[in-house]
């Protein structure tokens, strides 16, 4: 599994602004309140956390870029948490106004990075830059399917897929080895504890799984020693906020 270039991950955040944007006009103008597809989230929940993934992650690059590092969000979780719950209950027009600047802000900082600054370090799980594209990549691609709007797991792209893949390898329990056998593709194997349990199924369905959603496809199949079997248990997404001590 390979990542994408910097100039490839640009456009793909570019691409995963435009649609979340389109999804956006989607909603009507009462329907901020409405369920989302995550458990005791409301729409309202998810764009609210849009524009606030948005804007750390924008601050990550910009105060890393002048040589400074700054925690992800403001209070921590705690802080993230309260803001969410604060502007969750917000009119569509202004969660619209809302996400639309911090996604401009976030584009914009990425857009100015030179070649060699998207290895600049950050405080955001202790990397670089380009991991904070990444996480917006992820944040972008996954909530708008969040959002319930008809834009499911189904319309995620093989080369993202892939990528969840290897970022979300850290939820395979160390005893297990999940061999996954995307259709038309080629399997691959997660994990090398001595359990094996075989995932097959649409690449899309694989990757929503794995990423704590629902398939869309309904075409997973899982089989240990050759017998069906439930799916795996898994371990929790991997924390980009620091364990408290």
């Amino acid at each position: 599994m390979t990542s994408p270039t910097p100039a490839a991950l640009l456009a793909e955040l570019h691409k995963a602004a435009d649609a979340l944007a389109a999804e956006l006009d989607r909603i009507p103008a009462d329907g901020a309140a409405a369920p989302s597809s995550l458990p005791g989230w409301s729409r309202g929940h998810v764009l609210a956390h849009l524009a606030g993934i948005c804007n750390a992650l924008a601050r990550q690059v910009e105060y890393g870029r002048n040589g400074q590092t700054v925690e992800l969000y403001d209070g921590g979780m705690e802080g993230r948490n309260r803001a969410i719950d604060l502007a969750a209950g917000h009119r569509l027009a202004q969660h619209r106004e809302d996400v639309d600047a911090a996604l401009q802000r976030a584009l914009a900082a990425f857009d100015a990075l030179e070649a060699d600054e998207w290895q600049t370090p950050i405080a955001f799980r202790n990397g670089v830059i380009f991991d904070a594209g990444l996480a917006l990549w992820r944040e972008l691609v996954i909530h708008t399917s969040d959002l319930a709007t008809g834009r499911g797991p189904e319309t995620w792209s093989g080369q993202f897929c892939s990528h969840l893949f290897d970022f979300l390898a850290a939820r395979v329990p160390a005893s297990a080895r999940f061999v996954l056998q995307p259709v038309a593709l080629p399997p691959l194997t997660l994990g090398a504890g001595g359990s094996t349990v075989v995932v097959s199924g649409m690449v899309t369905d694989i990757a929503a799984w794995l990423a704590g959603r629902e398939p869309s496809l309904d075409s997973l199949r899982a089989s240990a020693a050759g017998d069906s079997t439930d799916l795996p248990e898994l371990l929790p997404w991997p924390s980009a906020m620091p364990a408290a001590k």
